[in-house]
């Protein structure tokens, strides 16, 4: 044989069996090749090695011990395909030639005999079966990198046909359209929805493609359509497969998106354009040197700085001319790389100095070495510097407790806040609705001349400010229409309103001296007096509010113990059964505590139109006896004033006009400082004066007031109430008979217009629809009457009771209080009245417990006219008595059944009216009725024949 065969050279052969032929076998390819032989006699030698994997090629006889070739392949091919095997046997036939092929044998050798005659025949199968395992190995390996590229999730991936259609995608380009991809396999690449709008064609995919097809390589990059969610930008690569002939099998497309980095080169780009703007129009400018200090760069934004150009900065030399020699310590630099913060100043070109921060670094840009970044700080330390000021500005405004302090320190201050000397502050005045000038510096005065206070209604400038609650600024005000000074030397001014307090005013001889930063310190200075104006206002107010809640406390705690004597006065009252013990338990219990010195009551007495002490109780020492308390007269004391005007008197100050009336020089020398005199009136009736003197100024104020007038209106109820109990109990009485003239009376009135004679005979009853009164009429029919009556408002109601010829009986309901119920509050009877067209008598029993003279003032406190026509005593015992105990017996409504039964003739003989008849009157049933009226019966005979047996036949005695 010629050279081994290169591909055994460098191959492991495994020889399986212990036949001739094969020992044989194993020898020559030892001595004619380079491959690794390994022999060994049984199928489990045999596994164990191929397990390892170190054998490239397997060769075994068909015989083994205790088995076959056969077996051994087939359990082979349950480990591995790739291995070639070759099976070899002399005894060979159809069958086992077929089950080794079946069961995946590489290569079936039927050996000749002898087996050494096909040595060379054995190399060349065994080299072939190598060759051709190492061609599959190599087409399985590029097959799995292809599968490895092809499913790569950076790369979108397209396969295409040899005449450039689609045959295959991968998953990430299928992610990058939303189309069912299977519909358009088949179609040109280069109308594929990937870079083409529908029915249309892509021309530079086509043309890659095409070249592609030629067995060129190709790239484009695509920016996918506009009906593409979120597109993108593709980068494509194609390139042509060959297969071993060279014939164009397919073509392959790798996608790369790049849209991110088509994006970051955009961003360069703008931010390059940005930087490139930035640089020309921010205030801070840039400036590169060599070591020597010549500019290398300068930014072209210097101007806004320094004023220059920047090219007559490179004319003017080095650095250390426009900043200053010694700016740094270039071994500082050294250390550090950078120096920050370097404060320093400059002079621009107009002359104006700046404070400027300077950071040095070092750097490597074309020739220079040196970056200076300048920043102007002027009008930060400008602000810096005011803000110190105002800080201790806002110091003393923790101190100043008035507006007016306030507005001195704003005006003190405004120099080192504002650098403005001219200024000043207007407090706003609410009472009058004025902006008042309450502080101003000399500079304001010279400058604007005295400032007037202005009225707050928009016209002139501080005035608009605070109205509007706007700030004003003008760089000169003389073009402002709302100066009312047009002789002013201001120029440029400023108005700012300070909340509701008033305007802070600053402002300068020169035009335009408010830049951003003036205006800012302005402002805050503003800001800063209105928090100052609104804490001393709230702290006045939380002051006033104290004081209020003090004084409320103070009077709660008097009002507590006047109410308490109050409760004790109405307890008394409740258990008084005289007027004497009424008196004194009131006097008695005001004067209890400290509060009240000295308390009296008194009655009015006509005779001398003076008022009389009664009771009294406190520190009188001797003050009753040294006064007269007329009711006449200028100067007279408080009771005196009370008792003529009906009013409550009250004197505060005792000391007040001591001169003009004596009684207050006895009052002071007995330390009554202070009084209040309250009329005890009930039902428009006095019942005496109660005066109570204080050791203190002011001790009675409103709310003691009142409730002492209220205090006043209980006595007199209970006086009334005391004399109405005497009155029940007294048997003997005064008749008065009066003769009015007013047409006020409502049966005079009815008298007249109906031009009749009316008579009551008493009896009244009062409901929540007012008064109910049966009268008498004779001289006129009874309808006419009806009909005059309806027309009178303060009639509300008229029925006819019973008719009588030319007369009758008639219930009228009154709108208005009749005068038998005010004379029953003060213990008095209306016997009877009797009017006609020109006179109206009245007849009116007084008990003796009762003054006359007080029924006597009422009546003509009533009428417009009166005369006393006769007066006499009565002795009323039985009779009294009598009509007591039965009138006690009756409700309301039996009263008035029964009255209305008596008017109307039910109990005449014959009836004039039956029950039934009445009993429609009174809008009840006719049982109703009859129930009511056996009732009353019933308690009339039980007054008279059980309860009052006695005092009967004594009067059956008297009338014999």
């Amino acid at each position: 044989m010629g050279s081994s065969p290169p591909v055994l050279n460098s191959s492991t052969v495994l020889l399986v069996g212990t036949n001739d032929w094969i020992t044989h076998f194993a020898a020559t390819l030892e001595t004619r090749t380079g491959a690794t032989v390994h022999s060994v006699g049984t199928k489990a030698e045999a596994i164990d090695i191929v397990r390892k994997g170190t054998s490239d090629c397997l060769i075994s006889d068909y015989s083994l011990e205790e088995t076959t070739g056969l077996e051994l392949l087939r359990e082979i091919r349950e480990e591995t395909t790739a291995l070639p095997v070759l099976l070899g046997t002399a005894a060979g036939n159809e069958t086992i030639a077929s089950e080794a092929i079946e069961a995946g044998v590489t290569d079936y050798i039927a050996l000749t005999d002898p087996p050494e005659g096909m040595t060379d025949e054995l190399i060349e199968r065994t080299e072939r079966a190598v060759r051709s395992a190492q061609r599959s190995d190599t087409q399985r390996e590029r097959a799995r990198q292809f599968d490895a590229i092809f499913s790569d999730s950076r790369t979108a991936t397209w396969v295409l046909d040899p005449d450039g259609s689609l045959a295959r995608v991968n998953e990430t380009a299928r992610e990058m359209v939303d189309e069912d991809v299977e519909t358009i396999v088949g179609e040109p690449f280069w109308t594929l929805p990937w870079w083409a709008e529908a029915g249309a064609t892509n021309a530079d995919i086509r043309h890659i493609v095409e070249n592609a097809l030629g067995g060129t390589f190709g790239n484009a990059v695509v920016q996918q359509p506009s009906h593409v969610e979120d597109p993108r930008v593709i980068d494509l690569s194609v390139r042509p497969v060959e297969n071993e002939r060279g014939d164009l099998v397919s073509i392959v497309v790798d996608g790369v998106d790049i849209t991110q980095r088509v994006d970051l080169e955009r961003d360069l780009r703008q931010s390059e354009e940005l930087h490139r703007v930035t640089l020309n129009n921010m205030t801070d400018t840039v400036l590169i040197t060599d070591e020597s200090g010549e500019y290398t760069y300068v930014c072209p934004n210097v101007h806004f700085i320094f004023g220059y150009t920047a090219d007559e900065i490179h004319e003017q030399g080095t650095i250390d001319d426009l900043l200053g020699e010694d700016l740094f310590d270039r071994d500082e630099l050294a250390a550090g790389g950078v120096l920050k913060n370097i404060e320093t100043t400059a002079t621009d070109k107009a002359g104006r100095e700046h404070t400027l921060l300077v950071n040095v670094r070092e750097v490597s840009i074309q020739d220079g070495t040196l970056l200076f970044s300048c920043r102007d700080i002027t009008k930060r330390k400008q602000r810096e510097e005011a803000l110190a000021t105002l800080q201790g500005t806002a110091r003393d405004f923790l101190y100043a407790e008035t507006h007016q302090e306030i507005a001195q320190h704003v005006v003190d201050d405004t120099s080192g806040v504002l650098n403005l000397d001219a200024s000043a502050v207007y407090l706003f005045d609410a009472d009058a609705n004025d902006l008042r000038p309450t502080a101003q510096t000399a500079t304001m005065k010279e400058l604007n001349g005295p400032l007037p206070t202005v009225h707050a209604d928009g016209t002139t400038l501080p005035s608009y400010s605070f109205v509007e609650d706007k700030a004003l600024f003008f760089d000169d005000v003389h073009e402002a229409d709302r100066l009312d000074n047009r002789a002013t030397d201001l120029r440029s001014a400023t108005y700012i309103p300070l909340g509701n307090h008033g305007v802070f005013v600053a402002g300068s001889d020169q035009v335009g001296v408010f830049d951003d930063v003036t205006r800012e310190l302005a402002d805050l200075l503003a800001a800063t007096a209105e928090a100052a104006l609104d804490r001393v206002t709230r702290e006045s107010r939380l002051r006033e509010q104290d004081r209020t809640l003090q004084q409320q406390n103070e009077q709660l705690t008097s009002l507590n113990r006047i109410n308490e004597t109050i409760r004790e006065i109405d307890q008394a009252l409740v258990q008084a059964e005289t007027r004497e013990e009424v008196n004194h338990t009131v006097c008695e219990l005001l004067t209890a505590d400290d509060r009240f010195r000295f308390a009296w009551i008194g009655t009015v007495d006509p005779t001398t139109d003076s008022v009389d002490p009664r009771a009294w109780a406190g520190s009188e020492q001797g003050y009753l006896d040294s006064q007269s308390f007329a009711t006449e007269g200028s100067g007279t004391e408080p009771a005196g004033q009370a008792a003529a005007t009906g009013d409550v008197t009250i004197v505060r100050n005792v000391a007040a006009g001591l001169r003009d009336e004596p009684w207050r020089k006895d009052a002071l020398a007995r330390d009554y400082l202070s009084l209040l005199s309250i009329p005890l009136m009930y039902n428009d009736l006095t019942h005496g004066i109660l005066t109570v003197y204080a050791p203190t100024q002011d001790a009675f104020d409103d709310t003691t007031k009142a409730v002492l007038a209220e205090l006043g209106e209980t006595i007199a109820s209970a006086l009334s109430a005391i004399e109405r109990k005497n009155a029940l109990l007294t048997t003997s009485m005064t008749r008065i008979e009066f003769a009015i003239d007013d047409p006020a009376f409502v049966l005079s009135r009815l008298a007249q217009d109906a031009a009749c004679t009316l008579s009551y005979q008493g009896g009244v009853r009062q409901s929540t629809e007012g008064s109910y009164v049966f009268v008498t009429v004779e001289g006129e029919s009874l309808d006419n009457v009806t009909e005059v009556a309806s027309q009178l408002n303060a009639i509300d109601d008229v029925q006819q009771i019973s008719t009588d010829g030319d007369g009758g009986v008639l219930r009228l309901r009154l709108t208005q209080p009749f005068l038998a119920l005010e004379l029953a509050d003060h213990g008095a009877v209306f016997r009877e009245a009797t009017a006609d067209p020109t006179t109206t008598t009245l007849v009116i029993d007084i008990p003796d417990s009762i003054d006359v003279r007080t029924i006597t003032h009422l009546v003509r406190e009533t009428f417009s006219t009166v005369e006393l026509r006769a007066k006499q005593t009565l002795d009323q015992t039985v009779e009294h008595d009598l009509h007591s105990t039965f009138l006690e017996k009756l409700t309301e409504r039996q009263l008035e059944v029964i009255q209305t039964a008596y008017y109307s003739g039910y109990f005449e003989s014959p009836r004039e009216r039956t029950g039934e008849e009445v009993a429609e009157t009174l809008d009840i049933s006719p049982p109703a009725f009859y129930t009511h009226a056996r009732t009353v019966q019933r308690k009339l005979f039980a007054t008279l024949f059980e309860e009052n047996s006695v005092p009967i036949a004594a009067a059956a005695g008297r009338v014999e």
